[in-house]
């Protein structure tokens, strides 16, 4: 009996003890380290060279974080998609371990935006790879794996156009003048003719001040020898940098697809407006009448210049020089010459001023007599 009651009483604090630690949960299986898949990937061509960027996982697939990195294997496929990485291009070392420290801090800054690591790896595209399928893709992916070389899969597949590009263009040239920037280069001549590819000159127009690139226009690559592009435009009394690039075009069966080939050295020019504008032509003058107040009208073709600021008007009598006659500039092409008297014959010529006070020749003149 008395064993009876030891077994309860200890059966009893065995139960407490159990209820004091609390109810054990479900075992969690161990990690198995796999970093989470890339899924930003990102691939830009420029001439032979493929410029890849991606954030550095730092998570692995069950939501831990990633220790334990490894390599990381580069992976390309000419045409279809990538299905594994037996035959990576190339592989990187690992990654360091992510800054615990700033991972806690973008815990509880939850609404901070933040940038993880970032890695990048750029690639050669060879001759020969380019003229294999010209008018196809080249795929990218990346697989992260972990110090025990395994990986949990590809990241995102990315593409670019597998054609081949052209040299820069010799012997940039641009000249200012009234009209615009004249650039001058020498042609540049594919090898061989591809079916499904075409070539054109693309030309760049930066603006030094606030380094922002424009297109100036494009010129088809047709053979000429002397290829010539005018751009109007620019805006006066900025500096630009000039340069071109070729750009491939390719018709593919999803669509249209280009890449750039490398820019020219750039060539500055200093849009400083010293350029008159065109002499104004049609010059009348016209009496007022008899029994009026004597005056001369003059009337003339308008200059339809974007940056036309007005008009002069000058006079002179015979064996004098021309004097200019309106005190400020005339904004219409037409004006009233009032102090004229009678028996005297007035000569007139016209002249056109710009926003930068840039004036034309005089036009031809036109006379009138008053009685």
């Amino acid at each position: 009996m008395k064993f009876n009651k030891l077994k309860l009483k200890l059966l009893v604090a065995a139960v407490a003890l159990l209820a004091s630690c609390g109810t054990p949960g479900i075992p969690e299986p161990p990690s198995l380290e796999l970093a989470r898949p890339v899924r930003d990937l990102k691939a830009v061509r420029k001439a032979n060279e493929v410029h890849l960027s991606w954030s550095v996982p730092e998570e692995t697939e069950d939501h831990q974080t990633f220790r334990h990195a490894g390599r990381t294997l580069i992976c390309r496929s000419l045409g279809p998609p990538l299905r594994d990485c037996r035959n990576p291009v190339n592989e990187l070392p690992p990654q360091n371990a992510p800054d615990q420290r700033a991972r806690s801090r973008r815990r509880r800054n939850k609404h901070q935006k933040t940038t993880p690591p970032q890695e990048s790896y750029t690639d050669q595209l060879s001759s020969s790879l380019e003229m294999q399928s010209p008018t196809s893709n080249v795929v990218y992916a990346v697989s992260v794996l972990n110090s025990y070389s395994r990986g949990a899969g590809l990241s995102n597949q990315v593409q670019v156009p597998s054609a081949p590009t052209l040299p820069p263009p010799r012997n940039l040239n641009a000249r200012l003048s009234a009209e615009g920037v004249k650039l001058t280069w020498d042609a540049v001549t594919p090898s061989r003719e591809i079916p499904g590819i075409r070539y054109a000159y693309r030309v760049y127009r930066r603006d030094v001040q606030s380094n922002k690139d424009s297109v100036a226009g494009e010129v088809q690559v047709l053979g000429e020898t002397n290829p010539t592009l005018l751009d109007t435009g620019f805006e006066w009394e900025k500096t630009y940098d000039y340069r071109i690039t070729v750009v491939t075009l390719i018709e593919q069966a999803s669509g249209s697809a280009q890449v750039e080939g490398d820019d020219t050295t750039p060539v500055r020019v200093v849009a400083q407006d010293v350029f008159p504008p065109k002499t104004p032509t049609g010059l009348q003058a016209v009496f007022s009448g008899p029994g009026q107040k004597p005056f001369i009208d003059l009337v003339w073709a308008g200059n339809s210049e974007a940056d036309l600021a007005g008009y002069n008007v000058y006079r002179h009598q015979v064996g004098s020089e021309p004097v200019k006659i309106n005190t400020e500039l005339v904004k219409t092409p037409a004006f009233r010459d009032s102090d004229v008297l009678p028996g005297h014959e007035y000569s007139y010529s016209i002249s056109v001023v710009d926003a930068r006070g840039n004036e034309s020749p005089r036009s031809e003149e036109a006379s009138e007599a008053v009685p």
